[in-house]
């Protein structure tokens, strides 16, 4: 079993987690069992994801909750710019969490692609594996 707290796209998803918390605060009590629930449960999804991915057996089987993962961070993509164009964020809270965002994204994509090369190998391996390309997925 990996350690996800060693991985480098897990801790950028967990602060933007937190971030995300952290803004929806704000939001309309009457958004609370809407907009405000999709956005956390979105950004929570990703570094929740990445974490099982981790304790699971096969690179195939990690692959698989990294691709769940980035489908919760485009989900919150969304969820950011319905806020904003609700005016529930500000615009430069706005692009601070999209440019987060987006960073999530590419060191997810990036993650997926060595993850999904790197398939063919035994399981036992999986570990030195994730580990030197959550050094390089930046």
């Amino acid at each position: 079993m990996k350690d996800f707290r060693r991985l480098q796209v897990w801790a950028k998803a967990h602060d933007l987690a937190l971030d995300v918390y952290r803004e929806t605060r704000a939001f309309p009590h009457e958004e609370c069992y809407g907009l405000t629930a999709q956005a956390r449960r979105a950004c929570a999804s990703v570094p929740a994801n990445l974490a099982e991915g981790c304790g699971r057996q096969t690179d195939r089987e990690l692959a698989r909750y990294l691709q769940i993962g980035m489908g919760s961070v485009t989900e919150l993509e969304y969820h950011l710019l319905l806020a904003r164009d609700l005016g529930y964020l500000a615009e430069d809270k706005y692009g601070n969490l999209q440019s987060k965002t987006v960073e999530v994204q590419r060191m997810l994509a990036s993650l997926i692609r060595k993850v999904r090369a790197g398939s063919g190998a035994a399981p036992a391996g999986i570990h030195s594996r994730v580990s030197r390309l959550s050094q390089k997925a930046t």
